[in-house]
């Protein structure tokens, strides 16, 4: 009788496969052992990302702010240019407004959405230049521009300067009566006044154009529109016609208009036909520019300047983290070959790796774009704003970090895959 052989037992031995928590623990544990280390080198992430959440959020806020500043000024504002032709110049020199007719500031008044409108031009000396000015007559400057400084000087009509609307800081503007008795005053700007000395005007200090006297009513230091007036003199323009002539073709006329919100584009388009219906080709319009493409042309090119920075630096920090992996393994060779020769397999390894390189990476972010919304907050609070961050570019923050140290730390770990127990265990 034949005996019946049992039959074999054959043991399954499942596939170690790391698990995130062991991989996790022993990433955080790898980590904490060198803390120095850690930190610095952590460091390059926590700029790159702390930069990058920063420039996204600056350039929102800033945006913002820049929107509210064309609202306020370039979208209130055109300008009418007297282009004319060589053919009527002469013709119309007689008019002392060349082709704005007499009532142009009355005329462009009228139209719907006008606050102010005016002409305006550069008054210039007998030989087409800067008129020179003199607290008080010389005899170098008896005759002549020599020995004074040489100031430019505008004429404007008081609509026109309402239009510019100076900050006056003594004094106060020329007005209506001013002009139409064509009174000498003069305003001057604050560096101008400075030049020559004039500081009150309790005692009505007079200046001198070309030995003519103007006396001073008033010192300004901004103006919200037309900013070449800032380094310069304005005085009414009736009085510049009656001393000094008209505009002539080197120094055209220019009306200023100013508009109330949303009521630039429809005058710009009414406003040379209003001024000259027979010939408003003689004008050229300058609407406000979009204040949409404008802002979004300059923040387009910021944030292509900063983010490029943000990027370097995150290239940095990642060779950081890389360089930092690398000499960990090297250090850590006993380690390794321990942990073979126990059984760990080389993706075992190399998963521990990326995990601490990647932890190093996300916790970078995670501090960055702290850092950046913090600065963003503290910016926007210093300077008054409305601090903006877009959440779905502020959120993907730490993820970033995360992502270059994983890319980072893949060499190493390749590195470390690689190394024989027998080997390492000879270090």
């Amino acid at each position: 009788m034949s005996r019946r052989t049992a039959p074999a037992v054959v043991t399954v031995i499942a596939p170690c496969r790391p698990r995130l928590r062991e991989l996790s623990a022993e990433a955080v544990a790898g980590l904490v052992q060198r803390p120095a280390r850690t930190v610095l080198t952590m460091l390059g992430t926590v700029l790159g990302v702390g930069a990058f959440v920063a420039i996204l959020g600056l350039t929102s806020t800033a945006g913002g702010q820049v929107s509210a500043a064309f609202t306020v000024l370039s979208a209130t504002q055109v300008s009418v240019d007297d282009v004319g032709d060589s053919a009527t110049e002469q013709a119309l020199a007689a008019t002392g407004r060349y082709d704005f007719p007499a009532d142009a500031d009355a005329i462009a008044e009228r139209l719907h959405g006008v606050v102010h409108a005016g002409v305006w031009w550069q008054v210039t000396g007998p030989s087409a230049s800067a008129l020179a000015v003199t607290a008080v007559p010389t005899a170098a400057s008896s005759g002549g521009s020599s020995g004074a400084p040489m100031v430019t000087v505008y004429a404007a009509d008081p609509e026109a300067l309402a239009a510019m609307d100076p900050t006056v800081t003594v004094g106060t503007t020329f007005n209506a009566f001013h002009d139409s008795r064509r009174e000498h005053v003069i305003m001057l700007s604050a560096p101008v006044a400075a030049q020559l000395g004039v500081s009150r005007l309790d005692a009505q200090p007079a200046v001198f154009l070309d030995d003519v006297a103007y006396t001073v009513v008033g010192v300004y230091t901004r103006v919200a529109r037309q900013p070449e007036v800032l380094l310069g003199a304005v005085i009414p323009a009736g009085t510049a016609r009656a001393d000094f002539g008209p505009p002539s073709p080197t120094s055209p006329a220019t009306m200023l208009v100013q508009t109330r919100l949303g009521a630039a584009p429809q005058t710009a388009a009414d406003i040379a036909t209003a001024l000259r219906p027979d010939r408003p080709a003689l004008f050229r319009v300058v609407p406000p520019p979009d204040p949409h493409s404008l802002k979004d042309d300059v923040l387009g090119s910021l944030n292509a300047l900063f983010l490029l920075l943000a990027g370097v630096t995150l290239v940095i920090g990642a060779v950081g983290i890389a360089n930092t992996t690398l000499v960990s393994v090297l250090e850590r060779s006993g380690e390794i070959g321990l942990r073979r020769a126990l059984g760990a397999r080389p993706r075992h390894i190399a998963f521990q790796f990326l995990a601490e390189s990647t932890v190093i990476g996300a916790l970078g972010g995670l501090i960055g774009t702290a850092l950046g919304i913090g600065v963003t907050v503290a910016v926007a609070l210093v300077r008054h704003w409305t601090a903006v961050l877009d959440p779905a570019l502020v959120l993907p923050a730490p993820a970033i970090g995360a992502v270059v140290g994983l890319l980072a730390g893949t060499y190493p770990a390749l590195r470390a895959a690689a190394v024989e127990p027998v080997e390492a265990l000879r270090r």
